[in-house]
């Protein structure tokens, strides 16, 4: 069974791939299938945003598509940059690095540093059934990054109950805490509750 993943980004896709290893699937991203969709993200929410994206793709394709919309919520910032977290102060164009220094300098004066990460899936099958999950990992923004690995605000992103950051973390161990992998686990049992009732 195929499953299209509708985004382009290559650290997301390889987060997506280690963690269905175990279903009896082939995760492809949009582009390897031959769609290049860039769907507006007009949601309100990152469960809308999950939607339209995994609906557009469907319809485009005829087969199972999912996507996840994500982002960084600090409480200091009234859940800031939420669902803007890709493209936050400086647009697409800005690397990760620029995002997050813009970050740490709304931040600089701020003792209050609690945040949270939040994914949200949204899976959209042909016949019209759909799976939404979403899953948070909660912490604390540092002042300053630390690590090369991971992607976006991992840098200084600090999670509840250890001393590293997300950056910090190995693939296996970031998976493991991840809002990401809370949310794909989510999805999973749920994916696999419906290929079994069609057995």
């Amino acid at each position: 069974m195929k499953l299209i993943l509708a985004s382009n980004n290559k650290s997301k896709l390889k987060e997506f791939k280690s963690l269905v290893e175990k279903l009896d699937v082939e995760v492809i991203g949009q582009r390897d299938a031959g769609y290049e969709l860039d769907v507006e993200e007009t949601g309100t929410t990152f469960e809308e945003n999950a939607y339209l994206k995994a609906k557009a793709l469907c319809d485009a394709s005829g087969c199972i598509a999912f996507a996840d919309d994500s982002g960084l919520a600090v409480d200091a910032l009234n859940g800031e940059p939420g669902i803007y977290s890709a493209r936050y102060g400086l647009g697409h164009d800005a690397s990760d690095e620029d995002r997050y220094n813009y970050l740490l300098d709304k931040l600089k004066d701020i003792d209050d540093r609690t945040a949270k990460f939040v994914c949200c899936i949204c899976c959209v099958f042909p016949d019209g059934r759909m799976i939404t999950t979403r899953g948070e990992l909660h912490g604390q923004i540092l002042r300053a990054p630390r690590g090369d690995n991971g992607f976006g605000y991992d840098p200084v992103f600090n999670p509840d109950g250890t001393d590293k950051t997300n950056a910090e973390l190995t693939a296996e161990e970031k998976n493991a805490i991840s809002h990401r992998g809370k949310a794909l686990r989510e999805f999973i049992k749920a994916f696999e509750e419906i290929i079994n009732d069609n057995k």
